[in-house]
């Protein structure tokens, strides 16, 4: 595979890491906002975003190309940056792989019960799922990369068939709303925000493409703007046909496509919407195990790859099957350790690294400015989840 293969290879990672199935939900969870302001805030959260991806990589200048989060965050932060940095990694990556493989293995359960004859039960789904993401995972980034492509390739496919379908009906007076609550705009943030999370992935990227860090500006700018592009098109496809008050009262997901399919007037949409959503959450759940196969790997010496996926896979795993409400209960904090992870340490290792290197003219001002969002950000999460800021969707 030659480096141009690669890189775009790898900007597929990224932008497939960001892009799970919770996108289907973002237009419930902005309804209230209106398609302008919820416009806005994704264009501002992408640019925050995309800054502490490129903090990232210039952290990665000073260290070896093999580095991850756990090595970068001893190097620069000490001992208590390395735990801070160890525990946010596994907290959130352990959450969201148990949320994909719980999730993921009832999709798949009724796939397969639906289109033949052999009964397989959600929990025997999310076995077979794990097996087949741990065995890509394993072999190394190559294999999850081309599998990730050929993901990718369907899902835009999907997409363009849903935008096409969806696009006739968009009504500009629909779209011209405006919010019906402004500290709703303080409470989708975490939720917006979530759904631009690829940090964890970065050192995987790095590491395979092996290229001089500053030179992957692009793969993090392009990768993570392909989902800010797709995000922006659904909102306006969504938010353009139906209006805030319909999008709001239709509660689930499902009233919410079933809603969408019915203005559609296709019998395509929904199995277009379906099928999108299992291969979102398929290509989010490589990513993210991706990235979490790596941060173990390097945390317990660079051991079997065997071992290292019976780690990566056997707690998340566990915890789908005998204990489900456990990690449905920290998806809620997931907010507060993507911030941790892709906001306070990236920031805070670009000013240690700086601080290393005083004969460079260092700009503060931005590293300021992503902290301060980043304070903002949980402050909304922790107002919302203690009822002083109302809930979205």
């Amino acid at each position: 595979m030659n480096q141009r293969q690669k890189l775009i290879g790898s900007t597929l990672i990224i932008a497939g890491t960001t892009i799970g199935a919770g996108m289907l939900a973002l237009p419930i969870a902005s309804a209230g906002l209106g398609f302008t302001s919820s416009t806005i805030m994704m264009i501002a959260i992408w640019a925050l975003m995309a800054y502490t991806a490129i903090l990232m990589l210039e952290v990665h200048q000073h260290a070896d190309n093999t580095a991850t989060l756990h090595t970068l965050a001893q190097q620069f932060l000490g001992n208590n940056g390395k735990r801070i940095a160890t525990f946010a990694m596994l907290f959130l990556f352990y959450a969201l792989c148990a949320a994909y493989i719980a999730g993921g293995g009832g999709q798949l359960a009724a796939r397969v019960n639906h289109h033949s004859d052999i009964a397989v039960t959600a929990q025997q789904g999310s076995v077979i799922l794990t097996l087949f993401v741990a065995a890509i995972v394993a072999t190394g980034v190559k294999q999850a990369d081309i599998t990730n492509r050929i993901l990718f390739a369907i899902k835009l496919v999907l997409l363009v068939v849903t935008f096409k379908l969806l696009a006739p009906q968009v009504e500009t007076s629909n779209l011209l709303q405006s919010p019906s609550d402004n500290l709703l705009l303080l409470s989708a943030l975490p939720v917006v925000f979530t759904s631009f999370g690829f940090h964890g992935s970065i050192p995987s990227v790095v590491r395979y493409l092996d290229l001089p860090p500053m030179k992957l500006k692009k793969v993090m700018v392009i990768g993570s703007a392909l989902p800010l592009l797709i995000y922006l098109i659904w909102q306006w496809t969504t938010q353009g046909t139906l209006s805030s008050e319909q999008i709001s009262h239709s509660g689930e997901l499902d009233s919410f496509l079933n809603l969408l399919a019915t203005h559609s007037h296709s019998g395509w949409l929904m199995p277009a919407l379906r099928s999108f959503a299992e291969l979102a959450l398929l290509t989010s759940f490589l990513g993210v195990a991706l990235g979490l196969f790596d941060f173990i790997r390097d945390m317990i010496g660079q051991g079997s790859r065997l071992l290292t996926a019976l780690i990566t896979f056997l707690p998340p795993l566990g915890f789908a099957l005998f204990y489900p409400q456990g990690f449905i209960t920290a998806l809620g904090y997931a907010a507060l350790a993507l911030v941790v992870l892709a906001i306070f340490l990236p920031v805070g290792m670009a000013h240690r690294a700086r601080k290393m290197q005083p004969e460079i003219a260092s700009n503060s001002i931005g590293l300021i400015m992503a902290a301060a969002c980043g304070v903002l950000i949980v402050t909304a999460q922790v107002a919302q989840m203690v009822g002083l800021l109302p809930a979205v969707g």
